[in-house]
């Protein structure tokens, strides 16, 4: 029994550092099997107890540890291939933490020396079966001591759901989702009045990315126009992240709807195009990592849209694949000297993944996360200085800048740094602005949207400024952010959904099970 009490050892000590949450009773019963065919003379049965133990004991593990399922692994595994080897060097430390690594050989060599004078399989099911009393009976005294404050209110557009029901209150916010558009009316004629749209969409941003690298404080984010301090990616991934900005029009879609054919009306870029916009796409890098460049097409909802190559762009940075990434700043001011010959205004579509997990600077040999504050620095000031730009060109432009979702830079007691599996308020809550360039008027203080708000808020914003073209003498900017529609800040991947409560969040795990976090 030597190999198995240091598998359970070795779980239980996992379990006490928060990296894996045993299922008590599997394990129980598992640990008594074991004990009960034990001991076998036999070496052929001693191979096939262990053969068999194996095939239980390590898939119950890994559904057991904080890493995404299976499933997951098997459908991405076509792009963790194409991993570079720097990258995948750089992930080990982040899952086998060393302190880790060398806490599990401390217990390995007390192991061995107590396993000479105690019967430690003893002691082992003992704190089997002890550890899942002693934390349920926190769980019932945790529950004990929170029952006065009294059951929080159900609120489908604030932060707050009931604990008594989360799949009611999950039902009820897809009910009316389903039923939410926003419309477009016409732009000015007089081209005085007309204007651009260009939507940055960033990679890998967050508020708690912002805390991390100590960014948040940045002149860009004070230049912004209308400032969304509460909203909500609902991604965690840039796929189904491009395809929610891109059906903007909408309200928030289920996960699995994201590919499916969505309503012409949902579509922001269709309704810029019907607006008289002529709207055209650019990346800051090939667009081949899962097949994103065609996700776009089939989800900007106009046919033919130009795709503006970046390829007279500086090379910034290379991708955690090895590809190169353009510098964001060179890209932009790229597409803009080709958008002079185009004389009606330009919706834009700009996708960038300067932040992205694995990337590597030039000529250094700081690991990403490392890497992470200069990087979000450099885009912030590359943005500042497209605005500038725009600004001496003597044009206009509202640029809106949305990120998909967050880095993940300090990763939280579910999921190490860099992992999104779980779209946890702190990957999904992401710093959203507006800013009007050309605008000759009074800009005022910036006008902070604190509700919880979504991409559909972004639309309708889009769609009061489109309609009623702010370029135009005596308007006020902050009427253009009066009632905009709110949005809870609820998470969606495949199979998981994370919604904020009154004292944290809560996650739906892919058996259907809701799960109190802090």
């Amino acid at each position: 029994m030597t190999f198995w009490n240091l598998y359970f050892i070795i779980k239980i000590a996992l379990f006490s550092t928060g990296h894996l949450k045993p299922l008590w009773f599997a394990n129980i019963v598992f640990a008594a099997a074991l004990a009960m065919s034990s001991p076998l003379r036999s070496r052929l049965w001693r191979a096939v107890r262990l053969v068999a133990g194996l095939g239980v004991g390590l898939p119950l593990m890994y559904r057991e540890a904080n890493v995404p399922p299976f499933g997951r692994i098997v459908e991405e595994f076509g792009n963790l291939t194409t991993f570079s080897f720097g990258y995948w060097l750089e992930l080990l430390p982040r899952f086998l933490p060393p302190m880790l690594l060398a806490a599990v050989l401390c217990l390995l060599v007390a192991y061995l020396v107590v396993n000479r004078w105690l019967r430690v399989a003893t002691f082992v099911m003992l704190a089997l079966v002890a550890l899942p009393v002693w934390q349920g009976a926190n769980a019932v005294l945790a529950r004990i001591e929170s029952a006065p404050k009294g059951n929080v209110a159900t609120a489908t557009n604030g932060q707050s759901v009931s604990p008594l029901d989360y799949n009611a209150t999950f039902a009820a916010f897809r009910a009316k989702e389903s039923q939410r558009q926003v419309s477009f009316g016409r732009l000015s004629s007089d081209p005085k009045e007309q204007f651009d749209v260009i939507v940055l969409h960033i990679c890998s941003l967050s508020w708690d990315d912002l805390d991390v690298s100590k960014e948040r404080n940045h002149p860009f984010l004070s230049h912004f126009d209308y400032l969304f301090t509460n909203f909500s990616t609902a991604a965690s991934y840039s796929g189904p992240a491009a395809i929610r900005v891109l059906r903007a029009s909408c309200g928030q879609e289920a996960h699995a709807d994201l590919y499916k054919d969505a309503p012409a009306q949902c579509h922001l870029m269709a309704d810029l195009a019907q607006a008289g916009y002529k709207p055209q796409v650019t990346f800051n890098h090939d667009g081949h990592f899962d097949n994103f460049t065609q996700l776009v097409k089939e989800n900007i909802g106009v046919p033919n849209v130009p795709f503006v190559p970046n390829t007279a762009a500086p090379v910034a940075m290379h991708a955690f694949d090895g590809s190169p990434i353009m510098d964001d700043y060179g890209t932009l001011a790229n597409w803009y000297a080709q958008r002079a010959q185009e004389p009606g205004p330009v919706a834009l579509y700009y996708n960038t993944i300067s932040l992205h997990d694995g990337n590597r600077l030039p000529n250094s040999k700081m690991t990403s996360l490392e890497s992470y504050p200069l990087r979000v620095g450099k885009l912030m000031s590359d943005f500042d200085k497209f605005a500038d730009l725009i600004q001496q060109s003597g044009r206009r432009a509202v640029i809106v800048f949305v990120p998909e979702h967050g880095a993940a830079l300090r990763g939280d007691t579910n999921q190490v740094a860099g992992l999104r599996e779980i779209p946890t308020p702190s990957v999904i809550h992401g710093p959203v602005g507006v800013r009007l360039v050309g605008f000759t008027g009074n800009h005022g203080p910036t006008t902070v949207i604190d509700q919880p708000a979504g991409h559909l808020a972004i639309a309708q914003l889009l769609s009061n400024l489109v309609s009623n073209s702010p370029f135009k003498a005596g308007v006020t900017l902050s009427q253009y952010a009066a009632n905009l529609p709110q949005t809870p800040m609820i998470g969606e991947n495949e199979g998981t959904v994370t919604m904020k409560t009154a004292t944290g969040y809560v996650v739906k795990t892919p058996d259907g099970v809701w799960v109190d976090q802090k």
